[in-house]
This record gives C-alpha cells, structure tokens and sequence, in this order.
C-alpha cells in the first residue's frame, strides 16, 4: 500500500525540524528534515545504524567520531554505526538538511546534554 503524510500530519518540531519514522507504513527509514539556523544542531549522540544526511542548502561542521568534516550543499556524508557525530549549522544561511536514518525507527543515544556536559 502507498502512503502519503501529508504536511499537517507530520511530526514536527518546535524548531520546524520534521520527523518520520517508517516502521508504521511498511518503511525501512526514518528520516529527519532539518532546517537549523546558524548555531543551531543537535547535541553528540550515536545510532546501532548508520546515518546518511543530505545537504540541501547552507553549511555546517560536522563531528564525526572526533574528526571535523565540513560539508557544504550538494555534499552526502555517510555516518558509520555506533560512531559518535553531530553538525552544527555555520551559517550565513539556514543550514537545509535531510538526515537519513538506516532503521524504521528512531535508535539515540545522547553523549552530551544541551550545554555540551557529558551524560
């Protein structure tokens, strides 16, 4: 069967971010659709799956297993399992990014609060 979320059924965020996750219509992903403003990102966390984000537009620096990759729109970075990551949005413009997760659910661990503090 073919499913269709339309806008006013969709998760979201109160930043705007969009969640789906695949498991309830037979998907095999979950995504998140991103739009962060500069300084904006989430906190270092990591997945038992792989993460595959999409730049759509802006720029962000990415933290991947202690490396800092900067990516720019038109980039994909492919994030390994259990790999600890983060981006941060840099600005000028909004960062567009979708974040493709390889489960039908969503599967964080959070390494660090809101401030940066390890958890």
């Amino acid at each position: 069967m073919t499913h269709v979320i339309r806008p006013a059924d969709q998760k979201r965020f109160e930043n705007g971010t969009v969640a789906f996750e695949g498991r309830p219509y037979g998907g095999g992903v979950s995504i998140f659709l991103v739009d962060a403003a500069p300084g904006d990102g989430p906190v270092l966390h990591v997945h038992p799956y792989s993460e595959t984000w999409v730049l759509h537009a802006g720029r962000a620096r990415m933290l991947v297993d202690g490396k800092e990759i900067l990516a720019e729109a038109g980039d994909i970075v492919v994030v390994p399992p259990d790999t600890p990551h983060r981006f941060i949005s840099l600005g000028p413009a909004r960062l567009e990014i979708t974040c493709i997760h390889a489960s039908d659910h969503f599967i964080q661990r959070d390494l660090e609060d809101a401030d940066g503090n390890p958890v």
